[in-house]
């Protein structure tokens, strides 16, 4: 008996030891047939890099300085898009949620697009607590009485190019992420008409860091509903509602009956980053469709680090990270007097006694801000460590794009 107690105190010692260090890396399962089958192309590799220069440039706005000036200036990555021009900045402010980020036009030579740019916040306590906040119904836009509109706008059913796409049935969504759109949107909707009305032609396009990603998400529903056909890049985007929110979404940017949306919703993950995993799946937060995902834990990625996803939750993407947190279950007490059934436990449990992904916090400094650059510092050039850095992929030097 006494050699059983010993046995229990020291797994328990060792558990305690392994759950308070740091994690190793741990290399999702998945044979490497399959995630070559997946590769994208130089082309999005190049869109998606720009689109992260973009969202970073977004971080300029609600810093300490000079923010984002006309014609489109600022002490960061601005100078990159000397065909932009900036229509207007905004910023709630922290007591509505922090949301910031900015407009622009993107004239020729560079893609004709309406850009909406929408930062994460610079908290991250804040981050933390965003993704603590308790469900709400989602009632999709618009549709709200407190707008501006006409009354004969106000029926989503009415504006919608496809009202069968228009239910959202048993969907709820985060309430501090609806809350940063609700505020977001009343600042930003009459620039956006203006926009779209005087540049028809113009491709509307969001995109979004942390926090920002998802708002863009829940404002391209908006813009969908309005027509606007928008196209959408978030980069660690977080959960933002349960499963029936997500097969609205899903549904929503599919072609037909598919649920492949990474043509026009790109839900870019990066190994290691704890956001696109909360909040948790056990208090009713899921996934959707589109996931493009960094499988290179450091800067910088390559074409072949990057690969799509299938479906909402892909055991080969940033979802296999999750089912690492899953403990098998423990040997039985006569079982835990086997050394060889004890060693047989311990080998299955290893991967779990490593902090699990969704609980390393500590990442919210590195793999989330991580996405082909370190974004969210308002300096010149982006982050030093990236000032002799660049991508330098030539468009005729091309994977073959599913």
């Amino acid at each position: 008996m006494r050699t059983l107690k010993c046995s229990i105190l020291l797994l328990l010692s060792v558990l305690s030891l392994a759950l308070s260090l740091p994690a190793r890396q741990v290399h999702l399962r998945g044979s490497s047939s399959i995630i070559s089958s997946h590769n994208i192309s130089i082309a999005l590799f190049n869109e998606l890099e720009e689109l992260s220069r973009i969202v970073d440039i977004s971080y300029c706005v609600g810093a300490t300085g000079l923010g984002i000036q006309k014609p489109f200036l600022c002490a960061s990555r601005c100078q990159d898009f000397k065909s932009f021009e900036l229509v207007t900045t905004w910023n709630t402010g922290q007591l509505l949620s922090d949301s910031c980020g900015y407009i622009a036009l993107s004239h020729p030579p560079s893609p004709s697009r309406i850009i909406i740019a929408f930062r994460g916040t610079y908290s991250i306590a804040n981050t933390i607590a965003d993704l603590s906040t308790v469900p709400q119904e989602y009632i999709p836009y618009p549709g709200d009485k407190d707008d501006d509109e006409e009354e004969a706008d106000n029926s989503l059913r009415k504006r919608a190019i496809n009202p069968e796409k228009a239910e959202c049935t048993d969907c709820t969504v985060h309430a501090g992420f609806m809350t940063s759109w609700r505020h977001t949107r009343s600042k930003i909707m009459p620039y956006l008409k203006d926009v779209v009305q005087n540049y028809p032609n113009y491709q509307v396009t969001l995109v979004g860091h942390s926090l920002g990603g998802a708002v863009a998400a829940l404002a391209a529903l908006d813009f969908e509903a309005r027509g606007w056909s928008p196209k959408v890049t978030t980069f660690g985007e977080p959960r933002i509602g349960n499963q029936g929110l997500m097969h609205y979404i899903d549904r929503t940017f599919s072609n037909g009956s598919s649920t492949n949306i990474t043509g026009r919703f790109r839900r870019v993950t990066h190994v290691d980053d704890p956001v696109p995993l909360l909040p948790l799946t056990e208090w009713g937060y899921q996934m959707h469709a589109g996931e493009v995902y960094i499988a290179k834990s450091e800067l910088s990625p390559e074409v072949n680090d990057i690969r799509y996803c299938d479906g909402d939750q892909d055991p080969n993407c940033i979802f296999g990270a999750e089912s690492k947190a899953i403990i098998p279950s423990m040997p039985s007490m006569q079982g835990m007097a086997d050394i060889e059934s004890l060693n047989d436990w311990w080998k299955d449990a290893e991967d779990f006694l490593t902090v699990p992904a969704r609980y390393r916090l500590w990442q919210l400094f590195f793999a989330h801000r991580d996405y082909f650059w370190r974004l969210g510092l308002c300096v010149p050039g982006g982050d030093p460590r990236d000032w002799y850095r660049n991508y330098l992929y030539d468009d005729d030097d091309r994977i073959d794009e599913l």
